[in-house]
């Protein structure tokens, strides 16, 4: 799968990136029809703790998927986003495949 990452008001690491393209390899095995995804990773200049936020929009045939999660580490919210896209690509693949 191809993995866009785009680091909104900050340099990336990376680390940080390898982490994202390996999570983001785990969702095709849910669903091996996914075209491309882009994952957006942006600091948000407040005075709260979490202030790391992660948008991610996939895009599989005849459709999009976008999930975003605001949490205190980029790691912990683009896990909270996998498991999502896990659950929607999961949905997916069973409202179109036939059921026996």
């Amino acid at each position: 799968m191809k993995v866009n990452v785009h680091a909104v008001n900050f340099a990336v690491d990376g680390k940080l990136v390898d982490y994202v393209q390996e999570r983001m390899d785990k969702l095709e095995k849910y669903y091996d029809k996914v075209v491309f995804s882009d994952v957006y990773l942006k600091v948000e200049n407040t005075s709260d703790k979490e202030n790391k936020i992660v948008e991610v929009k996939v895009n599989v045939p005849g459709d999009d998927f976008v999930v975003k999660k605001q949490c205190k580490t980029f790691e912990e919210a683009m896990e909270l986003s996998a498991e999502s896209l896990e659950r929607l690509l999961v949905k997916r693949k069973e409202k179109i495949s036939p059921h026996i």
